[in-house]
């Protein structure tokens, strides 16, 4: 409403007074502002929607199918990457079992060891120490070469005629030279 438009209306001859105009127009003011608050964020919403159309034009020609199939596709490739890495780390655990038992047992040569060992059978194992041990002291039976013991070898050489009795220095040069021990 426009104050002319007030200002054309008379009561009796007389217009309308300046006050009652003010007024008027004062609460009219209130009642647009009332009206205006519900559409206050209309520009801002109206930027938001346009924002959104020229997001939404990036993703024309899009094969939604293909992508969700090659998302399936690395979520597998993914996962056959996350077990082969498992295994390998399962692998290194094993190996360092092995060596472990190995040295355990005061065994030689690791590698050597390890290849007479039935390796693949002791990975299915599902006690796998107690199967390493046993594995290992079968091995200490057949091939005792491998492995250090506690038996001290004979102090002499052979054929020095020192069996039974370690020679002290004197004796030791005696008998590799020949000669009988004084009494």
């Amino acid at each position: 409403m426009k104050r002319e438009f007030l200002q054309n209306f008379k009561v009796g001859d007389q217009p309308l007074p300046k006050e009652v105009i003010d007024a008027i127009m004062e609460e009219n003011g209130k009642d647009i502002e009332n009206a205006r608050k519900p559409f206050s964020d209309y520009e801002e919403v109206k930027n938001q929607r346009q924002a959104a159309q020229e997001e939404l034009k990036a993703f024309e020609g899009v094969d939604v199918n293909g992508l969700q199939q090659k998302i399936r596709e690395l979520e597998e490739t993914l996962a056959a990457q996350e077990r082969e890495w498992q295994g390998k780390l399962d692998d290194l655990a094993f190996d360092g079992r092995i060596k472990d038992a190995i040295v355990e047992a005061r065994g030689r040569n690791v590698k050597a060891i390890t290849a007479l060992l039935d390796v693949d059978s002791l990975k299915a194992s599902k006690n796998q120490d107690e199967d390493i041990k046993a594995a290992l002291e079968a091995l200490k039976k057949e091939c005792a070469y491998l492995f250090e013991t506690d038996d001290v070898p004979p102090f002499y050489a052979a054929g020095t005629g020192l069996a039974g009795r370690a020679p002290d220095g004197l004796e030791a040069i005696r008998a590799a030279a020949g000669l009988t021990a004084k009494h």
